[in-house]
């Protein structure tokens, strides 16, 4: 991570604020479970935390160059039922009130593992934290306390750099006010409780790529997305390189994309953590919480347009460098990747509503035992797949614009069939070679309340398509562009 603008004094203060984060991710968890955790009296615990933060959309591979926020106030709540108004909110970083601090959301990609350690001021009461939010300095009307340096010049005071070095403003809408607000869910290993003299060691990863949405009146909004988990200071990373099957050689040019995925409650893989290879194929995903495994999703394309297969090494734990990972280019007249091309739309029944939704596309695999994984495929290139579901004027032919919204997503995809690895006794021993034959695919989107902290919407809020727009199986044709069957949200707030 690239901290070389930043004092030594607003990486202490970054630090301490991302400390509290991962404390009210775990115990928003047990707060959806209607049960009530107190503080308990006397004695702190000592937390320790690390940041990790590779963007897969940072330019000259991306659209933005920096994300800049600027916060005010942090507060945490021990009432799992506390209101924005509500009593209770303590103040974790209380210097911020008359010295708000702009932070840049983005790093630089490292295969550095950055663990850093920090004193006194990470003392937290024992007990479990049951809710936390981060209030921002509004872009307009804010007549307290401002940074004392604003790098979003007369953007307000939290903004987008864009690859051209344009600022544009970030839109928070009412989160200025009422914080923004961590979602259940985003943490590995359940709840952290914090005990009398104990050390915990915790890491947060902030996905800025998935933080951003961009609306359809061309402004960004910020849609935080974040992910933790306890940690351990040694041996806890995932790491190794991507290579042309075959050969000991990197991929050249283009992008080499490696996810980390865990299985949501549906039991699909789901991406935890992303990040581009370095130009040798190196990655190093680090530190990941103790005691969890992964499963390890690299796709790339390289400078001359060929796609590669996804390869998945599946069941890998913390600990594990996986050595030579093999990708197969695709062979044949195309060797381009496939694209998928579709709408989501949203509506209450008899109105536009609007929704933020997270599309991605899906591949099938054989894991131990002969069962069946359905693994998130990384969308590479200019893929479009967080949505801003807000206006009628993109709705495709036989949608009536006056009961629907809808957005279009892009995915470009491997047109290939994945090649899988099992993880046994401490290794790899071998990668399958890429099955022939039709490529399936499914597309899978979910749907989120608008500024609702990752709070699901419509009815159902998660929706999977198998078939493309003639009712076809949905499978994926290098050098094409494939359209699914419309993904149509109903029931939404």
């Amino acid at each position: 991570m690239s901290y070389s603008r930043w004092t030594h004094s607003q990486k202490l203060i970054l630090f301490s604020l991302l400390a509290i984060l991962p404390v009210a991710l775990a115990t928003v968890l047990v707060s959806c479970g209607g049960s009530n955790y107190g503080m308990s009296s006397g004695g702190t615990g000592m937390v320790h935390v690390s940041l990790t933060d590779p963007p897969t959309c940072q330019a000259p591979k991306g659209n933005f160059l920096n994300v800049y926020v600027t916060i005010r106030s942090v507060q945490a709540n021990i009432d799992a039922t506390a209101g924005d108004n509500s009593s209770g909110w303590q103040e974790l970083a209380p210097q911020l009130n008359s010295q708000p601090m702009q932070i840049d959301l983005f790093s630089t990609a490292s295969t550095t593992c950055l663990l850093t350690q920090l004193g006194s001021n990470t003392a937290l009461p024992v007990g479990t934290y049951q809710q936390i939010r981060l209030l921002l300095v509004p872009n307009s009307g804010w007549t307290g306390a401002t940074p004392a340096t604003n790098n979003c010049q007369s953007q307000g005071f939290n903004c987008v750099v864009l690859a051209d070095n344009s600022i544009q403003e970030l839109d928070l809408s009412s989160q200025a006010n009422t914080g923004l607000k961590i979602p259940p869910g985003q943490i590995v290993g359940g709840p952290i409780s914090v005990a009398a003299g104990q050390d915990i060691d915790l890491n947060i990863d902030f996905n800025s790529c998935a933080s951003i949405i961009l609306q359809g009146n061309g402004q960004y909004r910020l849609k935080p997305v974040l992910t933790a988990g306890v940690v351990s200071t040694n041996n806890t990373g995932i790491s190794g390189q991507v290579v042309k099957a075959g050969t000991t050689l990197p991929i050249s040019g283009g992008t080499v994309i490696v996810a980390l995925e865990k299985q949501d409650s549906p039991g699909t893989d789901v991406i935890y953590e992303q990040a581009n290879a370095d130009s040798s194929g190196n990655f190093n995903f680090c530190p990941l919480p103790s005691g969890a495994t992964f499963d390890v999703v690299v796709v790339a394309i390289d400078g001359s347009g060929v796609a590669y297969n996804a390869t998945v090494a599946v069941g890998v734990p913390g600990g594990t460098n996986l050595g030579a990972i093999p990708l197969t280019p695709e062979t044949g007249t195309a060797t381009g990747p496939a694209t998928f091309q579709g709408f989501v739309t949203a509506t209450t029944g008899s109105a536009p509503v609007s929704i933020d939704a997270l599309v991605s596309a899906t591949q099938t695999i054989t894991v131990s035992g002969g069962a069946s994984l359905s693994v998130t495929i990384p969308a590479e290139g200019a893929s479009t797949s967080n949505l801003s579901v807000e206006a009628s004027t993109n709705c495709p032919s036989g949608i009536s614009t006056t009961t629907h919204n809808c957005a279009q997503y892009t995915l470009i995809e491997p047109a290939s069939n994945p090649s899988v690895g099992i993880f046994s006794s401490g290794t790899i021993s071998s990668y399958s070679a890429p099955a022939t034959g039709d490529v399936p695919y499914s597309i899978r989107a979910n749907a989120y309340l608008p500024l609702g902290g990752g709070t699901t919407d419509c009815t159902p809020p998660s929706i999977t398509v198998t078939q493309d727009s003639s009712s076809s199986p949905l499978k994926a044709i290098a050098g094409t562009t494939i359209v699914p069957q419309e993904i149509d949200f109903t029931g939404c707030t």
